[in-house]
This record gives C-alpha cells, structure tokens and sequence, in this order.
C-alpha cells in the first residue's frame, strides 16, 4: 500500500479579526488619523461623482468609495520613503500615501485641512478632470496618479500592470541598504494575470520587500469572483509562492491597519514578501455613480447589507464611543472637507454661457496647452550633453580585429565598472560563463552580485527593470533571449516603459535598456526568429539602435546606457562570431544619436540597411560592380532617431532608393520608413522606391524553408541587377 502524508505550505496563512476588545485598546491617535483621512478620502469620492454627473470629468471615473478602510488602513504604517502604486481604480490608496506624506499627527485631535492638504486634494482633483495644476498635468486623469515625492509612483490602467515595476522599487530599496517596502495594489481580477503571478513568484525567489494588496471587491466589473476562480480566498495563491499571506476583513480599517502593520514588519526585517487580501466593496459600479445593481449584476440586498458595514461609519462610531472626538466634530471636520472641495472646484470652473441654470464647464485657462500633446514623448537628451563622441576616423585609441560578442561583453563590464547603478538581469545571463551566447561573461567574472538570472517570466522581469528605472537607483540591462518573446512582455514594454514618461507628465527618467537577438538563420523557427524592429518603432517612447559593427556596438551601447529614456539595442546572432575592427581597450566613447553611417558611397543608388544586412548589402555590392551606391547603415531606428541628414543628402544625390531589410514583410520595418522617405523627398525621385525583404511567413525549421523566408545576398543581388538594368 502507498503511504500518504499531508504536506503543510512554507509560510503561514492568516485571517485575522478585530474584537471589541482591539477596538477599546487602539491607539486613540490611529483611530483618528484613519478616521480623518477616510472621511476626506470619501467626500473627495462624492465631489468626483458630482462632477462626473455633470459631465466634468473626461474619460472614466472610477470611484473608491466603500473601500475607504483598506486604503486608509494599510498606508497608515508606511512611511514617505515606502512606496505604492496601483491600478485603475486608485484615488484612495493615492490620496491617502499623499495625506500621509503631508500631515503630522497631532495627538487627541483628528487631522487637520491645512495648506498642504489643500493641495494635495486641489492637485489630484484637477489630474482627474485632466487639466494644466494636475499632479501629471492633466495626463494621466483618473487611472495614472503619480506623484514621486510622496512615494505614490503611480496608478495603472491595464489590470495587475503595475504589479512587476514594484517588485523593481522594492529591489532597489533593498539594494540601497534600507529598510523601506513597497505595497503594490490591486484587485480581484488581477489575481489571475500571468504578470501578477509571475512577480508573486520573482520577489519570493529574491526575497524582495513588497506587499502584494489584494482588494476582494467582489466583482471584476461584473464577473464575480465565484465564477472567476475555484478559490476565492485570494490570498491562498500566496501558498504556492510560500509568501506568508493575511486575510482581514477590508470594511474593518483597524483590522487592514494590523493586518499591513505585521505584514510591514516582516518585510522590513529582510523576511521577503507578504500578500494581505482585504475582503471589501465598492459601493458603485465599475465606473460613475451609479451602483452595480443598476446594471443587473448585484442585487440591491446585496448592495444593502455591504453598506450597512460602511467603514466610516464604524470608525465614526468607535471614535465616539471612546470620546476620542464627539459627533459634532466630526460633523464639522467633514463640512470643511466639502467647503474647501467646492472652493477648488469653483476656482476651475465657471457658468455655462447660454446653459441651463446650474450648469457649469471648464474654463478655458485650466487646460493644458494643445502645444504641450507631444512634450515628453522622450527626453530632450540634455543628459548625453559632454560626453566623447567618436567614429572609426576619429578615434585615437588602440584598434584590432575584434569579435563582436567580445566586444559585447567588454562593454557591458566596463559600464558596470564605472557606474554602479548597472544591473542585468534575465534568462541564464548568470550561468553558462556569460549566458547563452556570452555576452554577460566579463560582468559575471567581475561583478556577479548585479548579474541576475530570472525565472522564465518575461513580463515580470521586464516589468521588474521597469521598475528598477523609473524609480531610478538602478540603471537595469534587461536581456530579451531572443526578440520574438517582446511579445510575451508586450504590457510591460510598450504600455509601462515606453508610456511612462509621457503619461505621468513628461519629467520622469526612465533608464532602461533591452538587449534583444535576432536569430533568423539559426534553425529556431517561426517564434525564435523575428526581426521586431518594424514593431519595436511603433512604440514612439522606445529608441531603437541596431549596430552591425564591434566598433559601433561600444559607442552606441555607451550612450544607450546615458540616455534617460529606454532603449532598446538590436543584435543579430549573426554578428557575434563575426569580426571587424574595434576599440582594444578605450571602451567610454559615445556615438551619438541619430547618427547613421555611410559605409560606401555612390551616385547611383541610395540603399538603406541596418545590422547584419549592412554586410549582405556590401557583398552584393562587390557582385554588381556596375551599380555605384551609397549605402546607409541607419544604426538608430526610431522615428525620432532617424538621420534624416544623412538620408536627404543621399537621395537628393542618387534621386533613387533601395530599403534592405531580413525580416518578414508583415512585421517590416521598411514600409514605414519608405513611406515618411516619399512623404519627405517625393519631388527628388526618379523611381518608386524598392524594397528587399524577407517572405510573408515567418522562418520555418526546414532549413531550406528557413533560408526561402528571409533575406540575405542572394536577395540583395538580384534586387541591385534589377535595377542595373532599368
């Protein structure tokens, strides 16, 4: 007979309840504080919804109310240096990290509406109707509150989204020699998303500090919980992770305030991670100011037997019932609330010419400037300002015959070695004596406590170096092991990284950089093998950069790793074994952005290449002697990058183009750029432009398909014959 044993999970899971007896014993100064920011927080909630009835506020409201005492409950213990962010439905955890940041306890009174506090209300309530004084200025509205200063780094609109960039903070903040946490929030629907999940996983492996809040409200829009999960006790999934998890009561502030005070002091002792599941309810439905029962999914007992547990009203009752302040004070403290709320309101808002009685609109001085649309896409690269810029013909320093992942690996250690604020992290670039091609080894040999091997979790760690860069104590090297998994992170990479700085106000750094191979050629198939940068530069707050030669690779990764926006560096499998000339030892030169090279020069042809297909592009050359081209390597990729010097000058010389490119024709690169080439310099073509790409489908197994789908010479060759001939 088998033998069977019942296993018991690593970490302890908790529930935990208040009593009277816990009431009566409460900080009387706890039990006011989270009385006073709850009752602000919910008549900042009713103004919101006021002013979305009137159609006010552009874009969803998505109101908090109900949910009070899990926001107000868990920040109380933070301090300004922890951080938090959160998701759409944020204003309460937000406005309550920022009363926290602003007030000062004072004992036997509850808190008091001064000037700051004035701010913080005025601040956010004009982010969230998207004007010019808004924390983001006018960005961000309802579901992208940030404000750094606070420690509030930012709620999210996409659904566990912001879940991976806290495991960043936290890692940062444990690099950094403090005791800080991060308490990442979010809600039921979030509990299963593969980015939440994958970062459970990440920061209990790292022992991160973070609190992962889950606020149970019940319904995912309208999907209950039951029938979204088989366990709807979300913290439960923090036993697979062996995170030691708490379960409370969320309409029950002091219960959420003791619960998130032990989960803080665990991670704050370098114990790892904690999970605490608040089981609450939003009064209202996903958004506006109707409640859920109005659209059929909730029924109004329901509705009723919630709100007769409304948090506010129990902490109102516990604070009267200890004398901690009278029913009159409270009363009054709320009618100051509501007074200076309406004054905020009224110092933005005006009539209606020609309305009806009592109908109000925006005045037109509170916008943000339609000039402003475009600023802060990217940086303006004042950060790049004195650096050494040089090229092969100015370089002073040693050269020699360099192979390109050599190169590779030397300038990453060499980053390392001057700025410690360098990490890299991803699949195996701690193992196999510099990962799976070698580009980590000199880093590894040299500094190995910043080299990170990560799970397989593409969306967590990308979301993760997100985080690292946006908090900006670590400079984070994310490795893509090869391109075609840019779409497993896709969030993280084109909604996060490259939104932030423009979503949250334009001002923000974000220092990230991806390293990314292609490996069309190697046999790895349809999902190992494509070229993205067609995809990549439709994201207009990523830099692309693409360099085909060992000197190129130095320079440009140099200034990649300056840059305060994200970039990301394109290899080719292809060039890593390859050799060509490069810097010996003088490893700190920059090659500036938007930049290209011309790598021949001719008055027939304009052709325009970028990585391994430059060097595809000089041997079909040779093979056409007849046909004398300039052939541009555009080594940075992106719209804003684009040398567009170097390209005029061409065509307004040769009056004919030629883009090469080895990748599939859907995902192509190049129909975007001959596009903006005809948009630009139509009037100098004698020709439509050409184009050399690979075939519609993507690289199969085969070799023989394999080598059918993409571009090479061959391809080159016949396309420079065809148009020798014409």
């Amino acid at each position: 007979m088998p033998t069977r044993e019942n296993l018991a999970a690593g970490s302890p899971w908790i529930e935990l309840r208040t009593s009277p007896e816990d009431w009566a014993a409460a900080d009387g100064g706890v039990l006011l504080r989270l009385l006073g920011q709850a009752l602000w927080i919910r008549t900042f909630e009713e103004y919101v919804l006021e002013l979305a009835g009137e159609g006010l506020i552009h874009g969803p409201a998505h109101s908090s109310i109900g949910q009070e005492g899990g926001a107000v409950g868990s920040v109380l213990p933070l301090r300004s240096d922890d951080f938090v962010n959160g998701s759409h439905r944020g204003h309460h955890q937000f406005l309550a990290k920022a009363f926290g940041h602003v007030t000062t306890a004072k004992p036997g009174t509850l808190p008091e509406l001064d000037d700051e506090v004035r701010t913080v209300l005025r601040r956010t309530l004009a982010e969230i109707c998207g004007l010019a004084d808004g924390f983001c200025r006018g960005r961000g509205g309802s579901m992208h509150l940030q404000w750094r200063e606070a420690g509030a780094m930012g709620t999210n609109a996409i659904v566990g989204g912001g879940v991976p960039q806290a495991a960043g903070f936290a890692w940062n903040q444990r690099r950094s020699g403090t005791d800080a946490v991060t308490v990442t929030y979010f809600g039921d629907g979030a509990v299963n998303i593969g980015s939440v999940l994958e970062t459970f996983n990440l920061a209990a492996a790292w022992k991160l500090p973070i609190c992962f809040f889950i606020e149970n409200n019940q319904y995912a829009v309208s999907t209950p919980v039951s029938e979204a999960t088989a366990e709807p006790r979300l913290s439960a999934r923090g036993l697979g992770f062996n995170i030691p998890s708490w379960r409370v009561d969320g309409m029950d502030a002091l219960a959420v305030h003791l619960a998130t005070t032990e989960a803080v002091e665990h991670m704050r002792a370098g114990n790892g991670p904690t999970i605490v599941e608040a089981d609450l309810y939003r009064f209202f439905h996903q958004n506006g100011p109707y409640p859920g029962s109005a659209f059929g999914y909730r029924t109004k007992d329901e509705e009723k037997s919630w709100r007769d547990r409304d948090p506010l009203e129990q902490l109102r009752e516990q604070v009267v019932r200890r004398g901690l302040a009278t029913a009159e004070e409270i009363d009054a403290s709320q009618d100051e609330v509501v007074k200076v709320l309406h004054e905020i309101g009224d110092g933005f808002l005006e009539p209606e010419p020609g309305g009806k009685p009592g109908q109000r609109r925006i005045k037109a001085e509170a916008w943000p400037d339609p000039d402003f649309v475009d600023v802060g896409v990217r940086g303006d690269l004042s950060e790049l300002v004195g650096g050494r810029y040089e090229e092969v013909e100015t370089f002073v320093g040693e050269l020699a015959d360099r192979r390109f992942i050599d190169v590779v690996s030397d300038v990453l250690a060499r980053r390392m070695e001057t700025d410690e604020k360098v990490v890299i992290l991803g699949e195996d670039v701690n193992r196999l004596k510099g990962g799976t091609n070698g580009a980590t080894k000199r880093s590894l040999e040299l500094f190995p406590d910043r080299v990170l091997g990560t799970p397989i979790s593409e969306n967590a760690f990308s979301g993760l170096g997100g985080g690292m860069a946006l908090d900006g104590r670590a400079r984070p090297i994310v490795e893509f092991m090869y391109a075609d998994f840019m779409w497993v992170a896709a969030d993280q990479l084109f909604n996060q990284v490259a939104k932030a700085r423009h979503m949250f106000g334009g001002d923000g750094k974000v220092p990230f950089v991806l390293r990314s191979k292609l490996a069309a050629g190697t046999g790895y198939g349809s999902q190992h093998s494509m070229d993205p940068a067609g995809i990549l530069t439709t994201a207009v707050g990523l830099r692309v950069v693409a360099p085909s030669t060992p000197f190129d690779y130095v320079g440009l990764m140099n200034t990649a790793l300056a840059c305060d926006d994200p970039v990301v560096v394109l290899e080719h499998v292809d060039l890593y074994t390859s050799t060509g000339t490069g810097p010996v030892d003088d490893l700190d030169y920059r090659i500036p952005v938007g930049k290209a090279a011309l790598r021949a020069e001719g008055d027939d042809l304009t052709i325009i290449s970028y990585l391994s297909m430059v060097g595809h592009t000089l041997q079909a050359l040779e093979q056409v002697p007849e046909l004398r081209a300039d052939l541009i390597d555009l080594r940075w990729l992106d719209r804003a990058s684009l040398d567009w010097e170097t390209i005029e000058r061409s065509v307004k010389k040769t009056n004919r183009v030629l883009i090469v490119e080895q990748g599939a024709l859907g995902t192509s690169y190049g129909g975007r750029l001959a596009d903006e080439i005809q948009r630009r310099l139509f009037d100098w073509l004698d020709a439509p432009i050409e184009r050399v790409t690979g075939a519609e489908a993507s690289p199969s197994i085969s070799k023989v398909l394999e080598r059918a789908a993409i571009a090479r010479t061959e391809e080159v060759v016949t396309a420079l014959r065809r148009i020798a001939a014409s």
